[in-house]
């Protein structure tokens, strides 16, 4: 069945405007309904394997694993290709922790790298720089659908011999040269959060063609147990990563509808550009030649000229009742990353990403988003900004 039209959450002026929300239907509804009475037995892994199976094909992998979240996912790449102790993994700077937190996980060294000003993604010459004899990965992260040069990653990583990791966590449908967010890398990761163009509550999914890599996630993700091990004869120690037969039939539910999905996320980024059209100093997510976002979360960046940085400007926004987030902050500021000076060494005495980061936001773009409540997030930009300046 088709998918209706998104549901508002937001019924008069007085109720906030949150920053994100799902498109669920009674599909969704329908197919867990079902998990819960009849995913049991031999049928415990049945939505599962629709799930990864279907999603696999619409990214264009070989196989596709689904996991409790994107961090199991990452966590298990490393693992799997030994990424270890005394190693290093090169990642962007500016991103959620969650898509270097892994890389502490297995004890290996993260090396910050900045990003670039159009995309917002890791810069592949900064990529170029920080590589050492001790390098043995590359962490790339698509942020808010926005794709990384994955032409040059690719090519760095094959001369270098490194594990090359998509975090494609917020790019669900996005495209770089005709191919899906997610099938650049030895393995392309998903989040399938509550927030995310697709989601399942929480969730994950790992895709790979690499044959190795996929048996050995596939070992390492039930405790150390080889596919098929019925006497629990555990080979090793392993992790438990493994998502409920509920989610998967959720899931299963939304990817059957990513194309109108994307078509909507696509929608609304259209609705924020044509309201935002003439009102100079703000830059918007970027999609150059060869590309296709699927703005998972519209983000607006201020010039430094209005003097307002990110947490004064969803301060103007909560008074109106508008919810927004902030851009990412570097991770190399964080209080988390305050005792390895190591993983800042390689990074310029002045990042790109630390001007973005100060200023931009992310603003609603959930499924519940219309024309008049982007025009109210609009009009009420405007106004912050020109009280501003």
């Amino acid at each position: 069945m088709r998918g209706t039209e998104p549901e508002s959450v937001v019924e008069n002026s007085s109720t906030p405007i949150p920053v994100a929300g799902p498109w669920i239907t009674e599909r969704e509804i329908e197919y867990v309904a079902d998990a819960a009475r009849n995913a049991w037995f031999s049928n415990h892994y049945e939505y599962n394997r629709r799930f990864e199976e279907t999603f696999a094909a619409y990214v264009g992998a070989k196989y596709a694993v689904s996991l409790p979240h994107c961090t199991a996912a990452i966590h298990l790449s490393l693992a799997a290709a030994g990424v270890g102790p005394g190693d290093e993994v090169i990642v962007p700077d500016v991103t959620w922790i969650a898509s270097v937190a892994p890389v502490v996980y297995v004890g290996a060294t993260p090396i910050f790298a900045d990003i670039r000003n159009d995309t917002w993604c890791i810069d592949h010459v900064s990529v170029e720089s920080a590589i050492t004899t001790r390098t043995k990965a590359i962490i790339g992260v698509d942020l808010y659908g926005s794709m990384a040069n994955w032409t040059e990653l690719r090519r760095i990583a094959d001369r270098h011999g490194l594990l090359l990791i998509e975090d494609a966590a917020e790019a669900l449908g996005s495209e770089y040269g005709g191919r899906k967010a997610g099938s650049h890398g030895d393995t392309g990761v998903f989040s399938f959060h509550g927030s995310k163009t697709l989601t399942t509550g929480e969730g994950g999914m790992l895709v790979t063609n690499d044959d190795h890599l996929h048996q050995r996630v596939m070992t390492l993700r039930d405790h150390g147990r080889p596919p098929g091990d019925k006497l629990f004869l555990n080979t090793e120690v392993g992790f438990k990563y493994k998502m409920s037969a509920l989610q998967a039939a959720f899931g299963l539910a939304q990817i059957e509808r990513v194309e109108e999905l994307i078509t909507k996320k696509r929608e609304i980024f259209s609705w924020y550009r044509q309201a935002l059209e003439g009102v100079e100093g703000i830059t918007l997510n970027a999609e150059p030649q060869g590309t296709l976002n699927s703005y998972w979360m519209v983000t607006v960046i201020p010039d430094t000229s209005f003097g307002v940085d990110k947490f004064a400007l969803m301060d103007a926004f909560r008074k109106r009742k508008i919810d927004t987030r902030p851009f990412f902050s570097p991770l190399s500021s964080l209080p988390a990353f305050a005792d390895r000076p190591e993983s800042s060494a390689h990074m310029p005495a002045q990042p790109v990403g630390e001007v973005i980061a100060r200023h931009g936001i992310n603003l609603p773009s959930g499924y519940h988003m219309t024309k008049e409540k982007v025009r109210t997030v609009c009009t009420t930009l405007r106004e912050v900004l020109s009280g501003a300046s």
